[in-house]
């Protein structure tokens, strides 16, 4: 393996770093709806879905940008998030609870998926990478959007459910 040794080589490997991370929740947010009792929740999830493979299609536009193929690197932090999230489902039984767990493991998701798009943004704004800075923009606005409609799921009824059920 080469030493990364130019921003233009990290800004590559994080641009892979997160295509990989982007096609292991395609794989998994399919699995983690099903496993929701909260019908706003599924909702949320799958739409996210949908989202999370435009997501995937803008890193493939990035890659072609730059004049490479898309590629990834095992995006080690995603797969130990999916495996959290995943032990969480087996740990808990198919109620309220389990779908504040579910909240808090895609919400750990979506804050890791919001500092690796606004560090990748940031280097290529700094590499004058203006037409990927604005895919990585728009990506990055659709993680915050996830995560704060995370929360006001979480605080409209699922925690409230979940206490109740104690």
């Amino acid at each position: 393996m080469e030493k990364i040794k130019s921003l233009d080589e990290l800004f590559l490997e994080e641009l892979k770093d997160l295509y990989s991370a982007e096609n292991q929740l395609i794989k998994a947010l399919p699995k983690i709806a099903k496993a929701t009792t909260s019908t706003k929740l599924k909702s949320a999830i799958e739409s996210h879905l949908e989202q999370t493979k435009r997501h995937a299609s803008r890193l493939e536009e990035a890659f072609k940008e730059l004049g490479h193929k898309p590629q990834q690197v095992t995006c080690k932090a995603m797969k130990g998030l999916i495996e959290e999230g995943e032990e969480m489902i087996h740990k808990a039984d198919r109620c309220a609870a389990r779908d504040a767990g579910i909240i808090g493991s895609a919400q750990r998701v979506e804050h890791y998926e919001i500092s690796a798009y606004g560090t990748a943004q940031t280097h290529a704004s700094l590499l004058g990478y203006n037409r990927i800075e604005e895919l990585l923009q728009e990506t990055l606005g659709e993680e915050k959007q996830a995560n704060r409609m995370l929360n006001e799921i979480a605080e409209d009824s699922v925690n409230n459910d979940a206490n109740r059920s104690m």
